[in-house]
């Protein structure tokens, strides 16, 4: 929930505007993404799905090279969130569900954002992924924290649900301004 994530607007590049619905609930689905967050590589999904959609070959086998341009610029006022909570003196950690051929690029991309956490867990190089209750408390132990020294926020609220279950405080992301002011109420912000 830093970033837009908008497979729509890149496949719109590539993907005939007649084809683009059908494509995106059919083809290159987020059942499909998701093998990627859960460490499967890339080569292997792009090749099977290529198999049984050959007319979108290109637009299949672009997004691997080309993730990054699926995420756009970062969400209103999360940067600011995420330096004031660094000043603060506030650890940062991170849990995303991202692939792991993936996200060495994009981590570079930003890493002046990310170089402020102190961790952050990579659902494909765990081969777990939100909201499997295992991440949460794979995550705790490498982090060095108990549950109720965290806070878990997500724009998902199966996420935010499984981190709670295992005694993590939960925030359901709608915005940055609803953010800040929980993180005011905590006292994590001034």
């Amino acid at each position: 929930m830093l970033y837009d994530w908008d497979i729509r607007r890149f496949f719109a590049r590539l993907v005939p505007p007649h084809e683009l619905d059908l494509f995106l609930r059919e083809v290159v689905t987020l059942e499909w993404h998701g093998q990627h967050d859960a460490g499967r590589p890339f080569a292997e999904t792009s090749a099977e799905l290529i198999a049984a959609w050959p007319r979108f070959a290109d637009a299949i086998a672009a997004y691997g090279p080309r993730f990054s341009e699926t995420i756009d610029a970062m969400l209103p006022g999360m940067e600011a969130i995420v330096r004031d909570l660094h000043r603060c003196g506030v650890p940062l950690y991170a849990i995303t569900n991202f692939s792991q051929e993936f996200w060495p690029p994009f981590r570079k991309r930003e890493a002046a954002l990310f170089d402020l956490f102190a961790d952050i867990l990579v659902s494909g190089e765990e081969r777990l992924i939100k909201p499997d209750p295992a991440i949460y408390t794979l995550a705790l132990g490498r982090f060095g924290l108990a549950g109720d020294q965290a806070l878990f926020i997500d724009d998902r609220e199966e996420n935010v649900r499984a981190a709670e279950a295992v005694g993590i405080p939960g925030h359901l992301f709608r915005g940055a301004g609803d953010l800040r002011a929980r993180l005011e109420r905590l006292a994590l912000l001034g």
